[in-house]
């Protein structure tokens, strides 16, 4: 909830806790969807958000809340709770979103609250502990329906309504062996189409398409969206059936991932939640990387120092450095968006990568000659000293801006080839590199043809 709504909610939850209504503000919370409230508390200050949440404690969506809430927020808000009341809150969570919090809260507290669980519960919950949290095995919920191939569509059907309510989807109903192991699936749809009398190993679908619990998050959502389903089977080494993956859960990944791959190559770090972070930290984060853009600028003020008695000659030549530098940057920084976007979607073929960087190449040339020749007649006219002036504007934009759009698509592939994140490429490392070079190539070029 944005917008509109979104302020009007966010008004009155703060008019009603200045207030002490405690009464009323209980009344909205409960008519409220925890995702809109994890929004509301996003521009709470701290004390605001401790009294609020002193309300919403009271309630049994308290659970559900702290499964939207931004993780920073939540810590905070647990930071001061009992393992005792913990226990109680997460019985009436689902166990992947009890392992995703238990992985979020300090080892000490986490350990105190896990020794109060349930046994069965801390088992279910330590089963998926054991896996990455971004990968499949970290996604998966292990609430899901399995039934046997030998058992009729109306049984099945029977089963579907008695546990339905247990499970985190039942639109698919897996279909395993004796031992577990996944066979096939079919639809709560396709289920109701057939006769009760006939058998789900009958009429079930065997290409089910499932990942390994190793596989990566970020693959998981590509299969969820190239072949359209709500939820993936998750199997172990051996084809056991251990969990699904619903689609709910990758619309986060996928959220997740691209601020992550935005924040990247902005040179912000990764960070999703650092709005939410004290001014230090914030500062921290980005500072890393705003000191490679600062070595950049370093190497190229020593360029254009080394350049001194040439640029004394020609005044004229510092009147054109923003801009060819500019050209080459910007070229360069979407070159490698395109290209990584094009990663991340599927849509750049990382066999034939001379063919995706003679691609660009073209494109820098394109755009090289047509700026290039803009700048050149300007640069001609605008300047009658020297004569050559426009040539070196022209052909320092027209290589800048071609060698730009090769290197912007050459890096992230390259590091993707050797499996490093390729979002990374698009930071100070693709501009501050363009920066050195594009001012070296323009003073060379300069020197030669002015003969300086």
């Amino acid at each position: 909830m944005i917008g509109n709504e979104g302020m009007l909610l966010l008004d009155t939850v703060r008019r009603l806790n200045r207030r002490g209504a405690v009464a009323h503000l209980l009344k909205l919370l409960l008519k409220t969807h925890p995702a809109d409230l994890a929004w509301v508390f996003r521009h709470l200050t701290t004390v605001e958000r401790k009294k609020v949440f002193n309300v919403i404690a009271q309630t049994e969506m308290v659970g559900e809340f702290l499964s939207e809430v931004d993780q920073a927020i939540m810590l905070e808000l647990v930071h001061d709770l009992t393992p005792k009341f913990m226990v109680t809150v997460i019985s009436e969570m689902a166990s992947d979103d009890v392992a995703d919090l238990l992985e979020a809260l300090p080892e000490e507290m986490a350990n105190e609250i896990r020794e109060l669980m349930a046994k069965e519960d801390r088992e279910e919950v330590d089963d998926l502990l054991q896996y990455h949290p971004e990968s499949a095995g970290g996604l998966m919920s292990p609430d899901f329906l399995a039934l046997d191939g030998e058992l009729s569509a109306g049984d099945a059907v029977k089963i579907v309504q008695e546990r339905s309510e247990e499970m985190e989807m039942s639109f698919y109903l897996y279909i395993t062996y004796e031992d577990g192991q996944l066979t096939g699936v079919i639809s709560l749809r396709e289920l109701l189409m057939h006769p009760p009398y006939r058998q789900l190993k009958n009429i079930m679908n065997t290409n089910v398409t499932a990942v390994t619990t190793d596989t990566n998050q970020d693959e998981v959502a590509h299969v969820i969206s190239q072949y359209n389903i709500l939820a993936v089977p998750v199997v172990d080494s051996s084809y056991k059936l251990v969990g699904i993956v619903t689609v709910d859960d990758i619309i986060d990944v996928i959220r997740e991932e691209a601020s992550e791959d935005f924040l990247r190559m902005a040179g912000a770090g990764k960070d999703t939640e650092i709005l939410l972070k004290s001014t230090m930290a914030n500062a921290m984060t980005r500072a890393p990387w705003l000191f490679a853009s600062w070595v950049g600028g370093i190497m190229a003020m020593l360029i254009i120092t080394a350049f001194h008695d040439e640029l004394q000659k020609v005044l004229a030549l510092a009147a054109f450095i923003p801009i060819v530098i500019g050209m080459g940057g910007n070229i360069a920084t979407q070159s490698s968006t395109i290209i990584i976007r094009g990663i991340a979607t599927g849509r750049v073929n990382m066999q034939e990568l001379s063919r995706v960087i003679f691609k660009e190449m073209q494109v820098g040339l394109i755009l090289g000659a047509v700026y290039g020749l803009f700048l050149g007649v300007l640069a001609f006219f605008g300047y009658s000293e020297p004569t050559y002036l426009g040539l070196v504007v022209g052909l320092s934009v027209f290589f800048v801006m071609t060698m730009s759009a090769t290197v912007g698509t050459f890096v992230p592939l390259i590091l993707k080839k050797l499996d490093f994140d390729a979002a990374i490429a698009t930071g100070p490392f693709v501009t501050t590199s363009i920066d050195i070079l594009g001012v070296l190539a323009y003073f060379l070029i300069a020197k030669s043809l002015l003969s300086l």
